[in-house]
């Protein structure tokens, strides 16, 4: 039986940082070997398995999903499973495509039976330039503009990609050293316990196992555990928690999505509309783009709304506290909604009808749908 692979799973937004940090691995991890991946040439998913020999596979696959994240996971789960079936590296750094979320990939990873007993994830890395960190995090840029996109249909801003790439790292690597400002960015976005190291002072091993001797067992980036980092406000970068057992009104809430969401802000919680008292939904915003939808059941204690907001405009944060205060609604408001859903029981009707504005993201208020981009710019 061949021994247990440790897998690194490498991210970015750009291309450069991402393969010197495969790199190093290579040159000084014994029994290494890349599979990096690569999307958006138009004709497939490219595979390019690597060691320190050099070049070994280097392959595009047909993509049979019109989804690039499905038809990612459809090709890594069983290469990494041959890799591990054949025994010869000790090793796999795993470099997903430029601007991929790494979340369902990583959750993959640790659930799949394929893999079960074969592998461990030792941690994700997330690349990145530090002279552009803060404005590609904050900024408006598209992927797109960047020739980024993983395809046609990624309308994603940098800044969406970037936060789901460092919201899941074990270890934050940088091209040079960050200026104060992006530091105390990143310790709010991450909390001080994830390390951020520049690239050319950190080690091919550490790289390839920033978990230490410990293995992940799930994807860590849930907007239902969005909590506030234990670092204190700055004059250049803050952080709002806002939590409140209220309801959003939907009305004032689109009314004022774009004081709540939009600007240089990095935001993630979860929600309740007054419409749909019965719904969670994830608030994911960046890049001047919010995408909202609903994830399922209540946590224990969670039935209200949580969010967490970083930025770096003082005036953004009393313009976001306002609109806070200003889309929850009032006690009698909540009282009629509830009055409304009992109507709707005892008339066989299941849930309210009518509509409350929220239908083009989050359907009929009597159905279900995944995530859908607000753009609130």
């Amino acid at each position: 039986m061949s021994p247990v692979l440790p897998v690194t799973v490498v991210t970015s937004v750009d291309p450069l940082p991402r393969d010197l940090a495969t790199a190093a691995v290579l040159v000084d991890v014994p029994g290494a070997v890349v599979l990096r991946y690569d999307l958006g040439s138009g004709d497939g998913l490219r595979r390019v398995v690597s060691d320190l020999g050099g070049v070994l596979e280097d392959v595009v696959v047909p993509l049979e999903h019109a989804c690039p994240g499905c038809a990612q996971r459809e090709d890594v789960l069983p290469t990494v499973a041959a890799i591990a079936a054949g025994g010869r590296w000790s090793s796999l750094v795993l470099a997903l495509p430029v601007g991929a979320d790494p979340t369902p990939l990583v959750a993959a990873l640790c659930v799949d039976e394929q893999l079960a007993g074969a592998v461990v994830v030792r941690g994700v890395v997330t690349a990145a330039c530090a002279a552009d960190l803060a404005e590609d995090l904050l900024g408006d840029a598209l992927l797109s503009e960047r020739g980024l996109a993983l395809d046609g249909a990624d309308d994603r801003a940098v800044g969406e990609a970037l936060a789901q790439q460092l919201e899941e790292a074990d270890l934050v690597v940088l091209d040079g050293d960050p200026d104060e400002r992006t530091r105390t960015l990143l310790a709010h976005l991450r909390g001080p316990s994830v390390p951020v190291l520049a690239l050319q002072r950190v080690g091919g091993a550490q790289l390839a196992a920033p978990l230490g001797g410990a293995g992940r067992t799930a994807a860590r980036a849930d907007p239902r555990t969005a909590r506030r980092a234990p670092v204190p406000d700055t004059p250049d970068v803050w952080t709002l928690e806002l939590t409140s057992e209220r309801t959003l009104h939907p009305g004032r809430l689109l009314e004022r999505v774009e004081d709540l969401g939009a600007g240089r802000l990095r935001a993630r919680g979860t929600f309740r509309l007054t419409s749909r008292p019965s719904t969670l939904c994830a608030w994911d915003g960046a890049g001047g783009q919010l995408s909202i939808g609903e994830i399922g059941a209540w946590y224990p204690g969670e039935r209200g709304t949580h969010l967490v907001l970083t930025g770096t405009e003082p005036e953004e944060r009393e313009r976001v506290r306002g609109a806070f205060r200003d889309v929850l609604a009032t006690r009698e408001e909540e009282a009629a909604a509830h009055e409304e859903v009992l109507e709707a029981l005892l008339a066989g009707a299941g849930a309210p009808g009518g509509e409350d504005g929220f239908e083009p993201w989050l359907g009929p208020r009597d159905h279900h749908v995944p995530h859908e981009r607000l753009v609130v710019e």
